[in-house]
């Protein structure tokens, strides 16, 4: 296929994402309400698993293929460029800053186990080169770790030990009643919908994966460039999308839990990958500039947090200084990665 063939391919499978994702947000919303999860816990798992899935196609298709850089920087560089998106939401919500007005016990919770997901693949990297059956250790203790943070997720939120200081800007999560007065669909109906969304997705996702690895035989673009800038943003608009429109519904912890536990998920491409990776250990065919995604993810988890924590109610230009302070790191680490090509 001729490269501009292969950008309208790419472009064309980035607008399935954009629009099924835009979909989903409602969904995830009146779903939380029904099952009595809240919006923290579904955001983190239905909605960020869901919206990743895109995501996932392309770490798994990019191993297949070979592109050990490419399938990680594809997960880690997602992370990045997902926690830059709750910084833009933040410009969305004018009564306060997002993270002061979102305060919730389980999405602290689970930006503590993103940063240790993060920090697993150093681990692997700076270790011994071991595998079993082609598979490194670490690849078992991430989906390991993923558990335990949604089952903590789940306890801090039933039996939390502490809570946020309640304020005039504080929004709870409450059902939405226009679902409530809306014609009654069926909680399994919602389900198969949104089922039926991300299958589109994924196929969306394997249409990037190709397109993406034939892009860089044809050009000759570093992988972990095209994975951390390309394909990562693309396949994480779903969560741009979900975060916005999450944000103006008034969905505030769903949109929060979203970006999370996204990123969460993204951190199981890995593993996935290592399993189809067939020469080896993933962790050991990546280099030294697909970590530097991976500890530009810790950094920006933990800016997140500690605007979280803070919980400032106003900052600079009407939003968090901490939302600031994502977008300046977001856009330098991508204009220094693009120089060094």
């Amino acid at each position: 296929m001729p490269i501009w063939a292969l950008l309208a391919v790419f472009m064309g499978a980035a607008a399935v994402i954009l629009f099924s994702g835009i979909r989903m947000v409602g969904l995830a919303d009146r779903l939380a309400d029904r099952t009595g999860l809240g919006e923290a816990l579904v955001g983190s798992v239905l909605l960020g698993a869901a919206t990743s899935i895109s995501g996932t196609i392309v770490s798994v298709t990019a191993a297949l293929d070979g592109r050990a850089s490419l399938a990680f920087s594809n997960s880690v560089g997602g992370v990045a460029a997902q926690t830059v998106f709750l910084a833009v939401a933040d410009t969305f919500y004018r009564k306060a800053n997002l993270e002061h007005a979102a305060a919730d016990l389980a999405n602290i919770f689970q930006g503590l186990v993103l940063i240790v997901l993060l920090a697993v693949p150093f681990l692997a990297y700076t270790g011994p080169d071991v595998s079993i059956l082609t598979v490194h250790p670490a690849s078992l203790v991430i989906p390991v770790v993923y558990v335990f943070g949604l089952a903590g997720s789940r306890s801090v939120r039933e039996a939390p030990m502490w809570r946020p200081v309640q304020t005039r800007e504080t929004r709870h999560d409450e059902p939405d009643d226009a679902d409530m007065n809306a014609p009654r669909m069926s909680t399994q109906h919602l389900f198969a919908v949104f089922i039926g969304l991300v299958v589109i997705m994924g196929g969306a996702g394997w249409a990037i994966a190709k397109s993406a690895s034939a892009f860089i035989e044809r050009v000759g673009v570093s992988e972990s460039l095209v994975g951390a800038l390309a394909t990562a943003v693309v396949t994480s608009m779903p969560e741009l999308v979900t975060t916005v429109a999450a944000v103006q519904r008034g969905a505030l912890q769903l949109a929060v839990g979203g970006i999370i536990g996204g990123n969460m998920f993204d951190m199981l491409f890995l593993p996935l990958s290592d399993v189809f990776y067939s020469t080896g250990s993933l962790y050991h065919a990546i280099g030294i500039r697909d970590l530097f995604w991976a500890a530009l993810g810790i950094a920006m988890t933990g800016i997140l947090l500690g605007g979280l924590v803070l919980r400032q109610r106003r900052g600079p230009g009407r939003i968090g200084a901490e939302s600031l302070a994502l977008i300046v790191i977001y856009a330098g680490a991508v204009a220094l990665q693009s120089l060094m090509g």
